[in-house]
């Protein structure tokens, strides 16, 4: 799947995994050669512990790569009062009889169990280009959806306090 990235993502991915090739591939590397001097590695809990680690962070630069390779760069094309991307969204859902708050994010930064709504996702894309009052119907598949009513958009800035999430 292609990633939908901001330039802000590619810049925090990139530095990602610029620290993890000089910084941590040197420190796992050195904790193997260690770990590989403490005698039989049949036996070496330490030496097989170390290599799993090193290898977890090769996987994950090749991981972070890929994504960077096949990613598509969005910007926020939304009006002042429309919700776009980064911006905070106060709903009120009919179903629940509850208001709640979501930020509409890129999908690798989503976490909706921290308030982080992607545009991937059924509300985000029924959200995205929506006004406050405005009653909006969340599909989330053939035969189910629900409505909520946009309360209040937040227009957001800046994406300093979001972070990639690591797998």
């Amino acid at each position: 799947m292609r990633e939908k990235l901001t330039k802000s993502d590619v810049e925090k991915i990139q530095a990602e995994i610029e620290h993890r090739k000089l910084v941590e591939r040197k420190e796992l590397i050195e904790a193997v050669k260690e770990a590989r001097s403490h005698g039989d590695l049949s036996e070496n809990f330490e030496y097989h512990a170390a290599k799993k680690e090193k290898n977890r962070n090769e996987s994950r630069i090749r991981y972070l790569e890929r994504m960077l390779k096949t990613a598509i760069i969005v910007e926020d094309h939304s009006k002042a009062d429309e919700v776009g991307l980064n911006n905070t969204v106060e709903i009120y859902c009919e179903d629940d009889d509850e208001v709640e708050t979501y930020r509409i994010v890129t999908s690798v930064r989503g976490s909706s169990l921290n308030g982080l709504v992607s545009i991937e996702s059924p509300i985000g894309k029924a959200l995205l280009g929506h006004k406050e009052g405005d009653r909006v119907y969340v599909k989330v598949s053939d035969d189910y959806g629900y409505h909520v009513v946009i309360r209040k958009v937040i227009k957001t800035e800046s994406e300093d306090e979001d972070r990639i999430r690591s797998y």
